[in-house]
């Protein structure tokens, strides 16, 4: 079988379990070659399928999801490494760097603060947007810090990404340029399907309304935003008036940004 013939049949037998069929074939068999997915489609027809690649097609059908099977994501313009102890950093979650790069415009952050960090997404995309910035890394769990901390050594931003334990902004401190914050919010009683159920049940839930873990961020946004910085918070689609409520009981200013499928998915959160 041809690697065309290959990626067709795979594709076929992932439609009835992914949104995304094609391009799931099309990554496990470049990750089976050891090729860029780019790579791969440009030298297809001159290339034999490898011997693992059915295999590694029988664990997507099982449900791992692709990031697992490969132990990478592309995000932003960076590639991180994943496991299953931190999130799987996603195409929404970029509306927040989206949000950042808006409100600097002409300017670069100095300061930035990732609460609960995870693989290190938000931050090292931001620092690889702005090279002279510099910027910390909150999370409780060891085990994602030292997935974020591996991430940015691959990077080459040892220099300038600092990631240490903690329980969101207890003891940090501000003020920062640029807060990146993407907290829990499913509630407990939400049902869920597809990838995400793969992900720590940690970076997940957050109180019987999904609300817990900003009712513990926003009362430390107004010592941690510095003049002319911002806050970027990701938020459930249907979250965005509760939790701009909460922002405004602190007298911050807030306004919502949403993501290319036209969710409300990013709070943007100001001083001025």
């Amino acid at each position: 079988m041809t690697i065309p013939d290959a990626l067709r049949a795979a594709a076929a037998r992932l439609v009835a379990s992914s949104d995304t069929p094609r391009l799931d074939a099309e990554l496990l068999m470049a990750h089976a070659l050891g090729l860029s997915r780019a790579d791969m489609l440009l030298r297809q027809r001159d290339l034999t399928v490898p011997q693992d690649f059915l295999a590694l097609l029988d664990r997507r059908l099982a449900g791992e999801p692709i990031a697992h099977i490969t132990g990478t994501r592309d995000f932003w313009t960076i590639s991180l490494a994943v496991t299953p102890d931190v999130l799987i950093p996603r195409p929404d979650s970029e509306t927040l760097i989206e949000a950042a790069v808006d409100h600097f415009t002409g300017r670069s952050p100095s300061t930035i603060l990732d609460l609960g960090t995870g693989s290190g997404a938000l931050l090292l995309a931001a620092l690889d947007q702005w090279p002279q910035a510099r910027g910390v890394g909150i999370d409780a769990s060891p085990a994602a810090l030292a997935v974020a901390q591996e991430n940015a050594g691959s990077l080459g931003m040892d220099d300038r990404a600092t990631f240490r334990p903690g329980n969101w902004a207890v003891g940090v401190d501000g003020p920062f340029d640029l807060l990146l914050i993407n907290p829990p919010y499913i509630a407990l009683d939400e049902p869920l399907s597809g990838d995400v159920l793969r992900d720590p049940a940690k970076a997940l839930f957050a109180g019987v309304d999904g609300l817990d873990d900003y009712r513990r961020i926003v009362p430390a946004l107004p010592r941690l935003i510095a003049p002319g910085g911002m806050a970027a918070i990701e938020i459930g689609y249907r979250q965005a008036d509760r939790v701009s409520a909460l922002i405004l009981a602190e007298g911050l200013h807030v306004r919502v940004k949403r993501d290319l499928a036209g969710h409300d998915r990013c709070l943007i959160v100001t001083g001025d």
